[in-house]
């Protein structure tokens, strides 16, 4: 693939004008969401009965005093988050079983008050990092699941967390629900228990499978699909599927991975656990850094934000060999990320049609804003072109490079659906395509099959829904030293 460059003289006349920065296309994230995708990593704490008696869920019936951490230390689980470049930490102040991490007024099934978890928690977590607590609506314990009542209990619990123990970040949800086939049901007032959130707290960011705020990405190893949007289809607050997946509670993944009509900003959040379990167990071992990086390309670099669970142990502490995982995880992203290759190019950009490709920068949105690093700048076309935009990097040298990251500043929208990445071979006439893509949003991270040597790339945008916008662009190789 030859590029050659025709460049009219009334094309350049017009890229001297003066554009009107472009309005936002579709859904766009609150300022509490955009603050929470760029948040990137977070951690997420499962800690309660389980990590004492081995169970993943429990039955709710095991005595309170099974609880019993030895050296419990929320202050060191802070210090390992801050090592591990994570800003937020989630705890399961409540899972399945129903035991409470602080000792509410709704259950007896709790903690004393001399072992209050969730302050500890808190109090650790301010200034340093935010706080964020798991919920979970299903109760294995308390003596109204399955009843209308339940749910008035629920909504209480959630107004005694987060008046007295808040603000959160964000509030984690699961639709898990029932006992078996023959157990008890609950039918959860979703509106009831969002609205009591968000009426404390209208910053909070609300996870469930199907948001408000964010959504689960459809599995819990780590991975968004390679097509990933961050608007989802709702209707009158309820994900539009079909019946027999909302019957099974479970949308199918085509609900996540197709731009649709009736739109709302509701992004992926990619849960997995750095062990094979979600609690501690003494046989269980973390994940090497190669298996993390491996989840946080498939996660953070495909428009995600990952939360990964790194549970404490008996004593109430995250294990050290966690944290010199996690702390080694963080070494390897900054060794790979530090040098962007991109900074000092050169990037032009062309619109094509037919046989010409004009000249479209919007010179209130220069190229030079695609390798700065601030946020809020960015690049776009004038005009409405939406199909084959052409950006070219030349580098000031030839450089070995084997991924690129791209960037669509999403508080105007999620834009892109196909995009490939080709490159000038010095040894070769022409261009190479080396890799394609469909969604960018937030982050999209595209490793090449093999490194390259060369001093010129094209991203070429074959399709968006609306005049691309783009944040960032960088080039990194992931072998240097």
């Amino acid at each position: 693939m030859k590029k050659t460059l025709i460049i009219t003289a009334a094309a350049l006349v017009l890229a001297a004008c003066s554009a009107p920065t472009p309005k936002p296309y579709g859904p766009v994230p609150t300022d509490a969401q955009l603050a929470w995708q760029r948040m990137e990593i977070n951690m997420f704490c499962h800690f309660g009965p389980n990590t004492f008696t081995g169970a993943e869920w429990g039955t709710g019936q095991e005595a309170e005093e099974v609880f019993a951490p030895t050296a419990l230390d929320c202050h060191q689980w802070v210090d390992v988050a801050g090592q591990a470049g994570m800003g937020g930490i989630i705890l399961t102040a409540k899972h399945h079983d129903g035991f409470c991490l602080w000792p509410s007024q709704y259950s007896t099934h709790t903690v004393p008050d001399t072992l209050d978890v969730l302050r500890r928690f808190v109090d650790a977590c301010r200034g340093r990092v935010k706080a964020g607590v798991y919920i979970s609506p299903w109760d294995r314990n308390h003596p109204t699941y399955g009843t209308e009542e339940y749910n008035t209990v629920f909504a209480n619990t959630l107004r005694e967390v987060h008046t007295q123990y808040g603000p959160f970040f964000e509030q984690w949800f699961d639709g898990a629900c029932g006992e078996g086939s023959n157990g008890k049901k609950q039918v959860y007032d979703w509106p009831l228990f969002e609205g009591t959130v968000l009426g404390i707290n209208p910053q909070c960011v609300i996870f469930s499978d199907v948001g408000p705020s964010c959504r689960w990405v459809g599995n819990e190893e780590g991975r968004a699909d390679e097509t990933n949007w961050s608007t989802l289809q709702v209707e009158n607050g309820k994900r539009k599927v079909e019946s027999e997946a909302a019957a099974q509670g479970t949308p199918p993944l085509s609900t996540f991975n197709f731009p649709l009509s009736t739109l709302s900003w509701i992004p992926a959040e990619v849960d997995v656990s750095i062990r094979p379990g979600w609690f501690w167990h003494a046989n269980e071992h973390p994940k090497t850094v190669d298996e993390l990086m491996e989840i946080y390309y498939n996660s953070v670099g495909r428009n995600g934000l990952l939360l990964l669970n790194v549970p404490p142990d008996p004593r109430g502490r995250i294990s050290a060999e966690d944290s010199a995982v996690l702390v080694a995880f963080r070494a390897e992203r900054d060794r790979i990320f530090s040098n962007d290759l991109a900074q000092g190019a050169n990037i032009e950009a062309y619109c094509e049609y037919g046989d010409r490709l004009i000249e479209k920068n919007d010179p209130r949105h220069p190229t030079s804003n695609l390798t700065d690093t601030a946020y809020h700048t960015f690049w776009t076309i004038r005009g409405k072109d939406t199909s084959h935009i052409t950006l070219i990097i030349t580098l000031p040298e030839v450089q070995e490079i084997d991924m690129v990251m791209l960037q669509e500043y999403i508080p105007l929208g999620q834009r892109v659906t196909k995009f490939y990445i080709s490159y000038a071979d010095p040894k070769a006439n022409g261009g190479m395509i080396i890799a394609e893509g469909t969604t960018i949003g937030y982050k999209r991270i595209v490793r090449f099959p093999f490194p390259i040597q060369t001093k010129t790339l094209y991203i070429d945008i074959l399709h968006a829904l609306a005049p691309p916008v783009i944040n960032r662009i960088a080039l990194y190789n992931s072998k240097a030293k």
